[in-house]
């Protein structure tokens, strides 16, 4: 599941690694995104949906195999936004901001340097009357303790618009099993492209374990 304004053509060369492992891989576009309608990005609100659509679609065209699911950033989000919590075997997620408040903060402070998170407030306070959604909503570190599988938590150690500190805050409250890599020298980037071998060595042990 792919990170925000990309599509699942930014997915391709994760899709092909798990190909060449013996997987089966499903890539789609969140709504609001490439080829899926849609009027706005929801952060992980709507497209929580559609991730829970994928994944009927493969329980049903697989079912009682063993179902995993990888989300960078957006994705990994829309995975734990979900409600019920996704019914899956394994869970890894990359970049994912824990609230939507440190996300807008980050940011703004990335654009602005220090004045810009007091000026976050006034693009939170536009996410009801634009959006329809409430901050409360679009908190991942509250939801990520439902669920229901084992989860392998990746970020960069340099990455800007999920720090370290928030990367270890979601991760102590995912469910166990679980297991934490934080990436040395990445940013908000894309962790497979940054680092394949190792990515590669780790995520597909995580997933491999699954299914013994």
């Amino acid at each position: 599941m792919h990170g925000v304004r990309a599509n699942r053509l930014s997915m391709v060369e994760r899709a092909r690694m798990f190909l060449g492992a013996g997987y089966s891989v499903l890539l789609f576009d969140f709504q609001a995104h490439g080829e899926s309608p849609g009027k706005h990005i929801t952060f992980g609100f709507l497209e929580s949906l559609d991730a829970q659509a994928a994944l009927d679609l493969v329980h049903k065209e697989f079912p009682g195999q063993p179902v995993m699911a990888v989300g960078t950033s957006l994705g990994g989000a829309a995975a734990i936004l979900a409600d019920p919590p996704l019914d899956l075997d394994a869970l890894v997620l990359e970049s994912v901001y824990p609230t939507v408040e440190q996300a807008t903060e980050n940011r703004m402070r990335i654009y602005l340097g220090p004045l810009g998170p007091p000026l976050a407030p006034l693009l939170l306070v536009q996410l009801k009357p634009r959006l329809g959604i409430d901050p409360s909503a679009l908190r991942p570190i509250d939801r990520i303790g439902g669920v229901r599988c084992p989860v392998f938590v990746l970020s960069g150690l340099a990455d800007e618009h999920t720090t370290p500190a928030e990367t270890r805050a979601l991760f102590a409250r995912a469910p166990e099993p679980r297991q934490l890599w934080m990436v040395p020298g990445a940013a908000h980037v894309d962790l497979y492209g940054f680092a394949p071998e190792e990515y590669r060595r780790r995520v597909l042990a995580f997933l491999d374990a699954r299914q013994e």
